[in-house]
C-alpha cells in the first residue's frame, strides 16, 4: 500500500499532522501507521484522570471515530515500523506489512526507559506510556496496597498523587537531591515535596536502587543501595523516555538524543519529517521537547510546508501537570536560567516562579496562578527584561509589566 503522505505514530503529533494536512487543502492519500491497536487517544490523562477512573477511554479519544472516515484518512493500527528504506521510500513493519510513501512524517514518540538492575522483569513492575500500560496497573490495583514509584518527575508525581487518592501507601524514590530537578528550580521542587508528604507520600531523595526482590516471579520488594529493602506490591517506573528513532537513524538520518530536524521539521533524509517527543530542533533552543503543544505545533508546521505554505516553527513551549488540587502551568523553557524570582507565597498554594537568564524572562511556572500564566506568556515571548524586585511583587500584574 502506498500513500502520498504516510504518518508514523498515532499520538497528538501524528493526529494533528493528519488533521492539519486536510485543513490546509492536502488532497492526496494519507495513512496513519501505529503499533497501538486503539483509536488515537490523549496520553496526558493516562497518569491522571484515566488512572484514577475519572475518565473512561471514550472521553480521551483525540478525535471521534467517524473523523477518520470523513477525512479519508486510513488508520493502519497494530503495525510497528521497524525499518525504513529512504531510497525506495518504504517502511517495513514487524508483522511483515510494508507501506510506501511520497512524504513521511515520523511522530513515533518514545518508549519508557527501563530499569536494568536485577529483578527488573518481575511481574508488578510497570511503566506509564500507553493505554495498555495503565489498564494493566488498574487491573492489579485491587490486590495492591504498597506502591513504590521510581522517579520524581511529572509522571511519577502524578501517578503518586492518584494512588494516594485511591488509598494506597506510596513511596517515591528519586536519585537526585530533589524532585523535578531536571525541569524546575528548587522552590518548585521543595513545594511539591512538601505537598506530597502532607498527603502521606513517603519521598526519598538521593536514593538509589540495588535490585527488585520477587516471590514466585512477582515483585515483593525494592532493595535500595543503602541496604534497606522496601516492601512493595507494585512498582511504577517513571525515569524518562528513549526516542523511537532507530529506523530513521539506521536509514541515514542525523540525530543525537532523537532525530535532528530543521526549522520546518525536516530531517536530513529527503521527504522525511519528524515531530514531537522524538525530534530535536537543531536551531534555536536545540532541545528535544516532550509536550503535547510542541508535537501539535510541529505537526502544523509540517502540514503547512507540505501544502506550499512554509512557515518556520517558532512556538513558545507550554506544559501542565495536575497533582491533587494543584494545577501547574508552565510557559517557556527554563533550561539555562541563572536567576529565579518567586511571586506570591508557596504556603498559600498559589504562586509563580519566574526564570531569568541574564536578566531576561525565559519561563514561568505557575501553581494555581492562572492569571500569571496567561499574562506571563507575553513576557516570555517578548524576552522581557524586568527587574527582579518588580517581578517579585505579586501586587503588580505581569500584564502591566508587559505594557510598560
Amino acid at each position: 500500500m502506498d500513500y502520498d503522505c504516510l504518518i508514523v505514530g498515532s499520538g497528538h503529533g501524528g493526529v494533528q499532522a493528519a488533521a492539519s494536512l486536510r485543513q490546509h487543502g492536502f488532497t492526496g492519500s494519507i495513512g496513519l501507521v501505529s503499533d497501538d491497536r486503539d483509536l488515537p487517544y490523549e496520553r496526558p490523562p493516562l497518569s491522571k484522570d484515566y488512572l484514577a477512573g475519572a475518565k473512561p477511554f471514550e472521553r480521551i479519544l483525540i478525535r471521534p471515530p467517524e473523523f477518520w472516515t470523513t477525512r479519508n484518512i486510513d488508520l493502519l493500527l497494530g503495525n510497528e515500523v521497524t525499518r525504513l528504506d529512504a531510497t525506495e521510500k518504504r517502511v517495513f513493519c514487524a508483522n511483515g506489512a510494508t507501506f510506501g510513501y511520497g512524504r513521511l512524517i515520523w511522530a513515533a514518540g518514545g518508549r519508557p526507559r527501563k530499569m536494568t538492575c536485577a529483578g527488573h522483569d518481575l511481574r508488578g513492575i510497570h511503566s506509564v506510556r500507553n493505554r495498555a500500560d495503565v489498564d494493566l496497573i488498574i487491573d492489579q490495583l485491587a490486590s495492591v496496597q504498597r506502591v513504590v514509584v521510581i522517579g520524581g518527575g511529572y509522571i511519577g508525581l502524578e501517578a503518586a498523587a492518584v494512588l494516594r487518592k485511591l488509598g494506597k501507601a506510596v513511596i517515591v524514590l528519586e536519585a537526585m537531591d530533589r524532585v523535578l530537578a531536571r525541569v524546575a528550580a528548587e522552590p518548585l521542587s521543595r513545594f511539591y515535596e512538601k505537598e506530597h508528604r502532607d498527603h502521606g507520600v513517603d519521598i526519598r531523595l538521593g536514593t538509589g536502587i540495588e535490585s527488585f526482590v520477587g516471590n514466585h516471579g512477582r515483585l515483593s520488594g525494592v532493595q535500595l543501595t543503602n541496604g534497606e529493602t522496601l516492601a512493595a506490591d507494585m512498582a511504577i517506573v517513571g525515569i524518562g523516555i528513549l526516542p523511537c528513532v532507530y529506523p530513521l537513524v539506521a536509514a541515514g538520518a542525523t540525530g543525537r538524543n532523537g532525530v535532528d530536524i530543521d526549522d520546518h521539521c525536516q530531517t536530513s533524509l529527503a521527504d522525511v519529517y519528524a515531530i514531537g517527543d522524538c525530534a530535536r530542533m537543531v536551531s534555536g533552543h536545540g532541545l528535544r521537547i516532550e509536550s503535547v503543544q510542541n508535537a501539535s505545533d510541529q505537526a502544523i508546521t509540517v502540514a503547512k510546508a507540505l501544502c506550499g505554505e512554509p512557515v518556520p516553527y517558532s512556538a513558545v513551549p507550554w506544559f501542565w501537570s495536575n497533582q491533587y488540587d494543584l494545577r501547574l502551568q508552565t510557559i517557556g523553557l527554563s533550561s539555562g536560567y541563572d536567576q529565579t524570582v518567586v511571586r506570591g507565597e508557596p504556603n498559600d498554594r498559589k504562586f509563580s516562579v519566574v526564570y531569568l537568564r541574564k536578566g531576561v524572562v525565559i519561563a514561568i511556572d505557575c501553581v494555581n496562578a492562572v492569571k500569571d500564566y496567561v499574562e506571563g506568556r507575553a513576557l516570555v515571548e517578548a524576552r522581557a527584561r524586568i527587574a527582579a524586585d518588580i517581578l517579585a511583587d505579586s501586587r503588580v500584574t505581569l500584564k502591566s509589566m508587559a505594557n510598560s
